[in-house]
């Protein structure tokens, strides 16, 4: 069964297109971060189900449902830990966008069905699921014009200070922004290979 589980074609670039389009549908306004929860809420009517330990005993944060109508999430992640929450929440929604097919032939009612309906994924397929809701994900929470702008604003800021070397900059830049967008450092960096920091 595993060998016929095949993820469509996706690059950044057509990955961008998506998230673009999908911001630009629910949430058009140039203010962040991104309310990525009240989206999943209120715009694509999705129930976000805190489960206790989901983490520790599966190994992940949060599943999107295969009728896709729910995310589940480990409750820790949902009480105290916002960034990773919010990150969770846009990768579960890429999955909702991209992976819409997949989930609709592939029925699971529970987290151990969750679990078997991964397992039949072949290792490079899996990757490029999980890839494609992670660029998705941090398209989303951290768009390519606020980067810009926000990355023009910190590292003029840093530089006022008198602060010359490229490294600290860089590092202080992904420091700052992390914060503005309410995602984790990680996030940032990834968003920085596909675009060009400048001053």
């Amino acid at each position: 069964m595993a060998a016929f589980i095949k993820v469509p074609f996706k690059d950044h670039d057509n990955i961008e297109t998506i998230a673009n389009g999908f911001l630009q549908k629910n949430y058009s306004k140039e203010i962040y971060p991104i309310p990525i929860e009240e989206i999943v809420e209120f715009k694509l009517g999705l129930d976000i189900i805190p489960i206790p330990g989901l983490h520790k005993a599966f190994d992940i944060d949060g599943f999107l449902s295969s009728d896709r109508t729910s995310i589940s999430i480990d409750e820790s992640v949902y009480q105290s830990r916002p960034g990773r929450y919010r990150f969770t929440l846009a990768h579960e929604i890429g999955h909702f966008i991209l992976h819409k097919d997949l989930y609709e032939e592939n029925f699971f009612k529970s987290i151990e069905g969750w679990k078997k309906f991964i397992e039949q994924f072949p290792e490079k397929e899996y990757s490029l699921f999980e890839w494609q809701a992670y660029e998705f994900a941090g398209l989303v929470l951290v768009p390519t014009r606020h980067l810009d702008r926000r990355s023009k604003y910190r590292i003029k800021q840093i530089k006022a200070l008198g602060i010359k070397n490229e490294s600290v900059i860089l590092d202080r830049t992904i420091e700052l922004l992390a914060k503005d967008f309410v995602v984790s450092q990680e996030v940032i960096r990834r968003r920085l290979i596909n675009f060009k920091i400048s001053s």
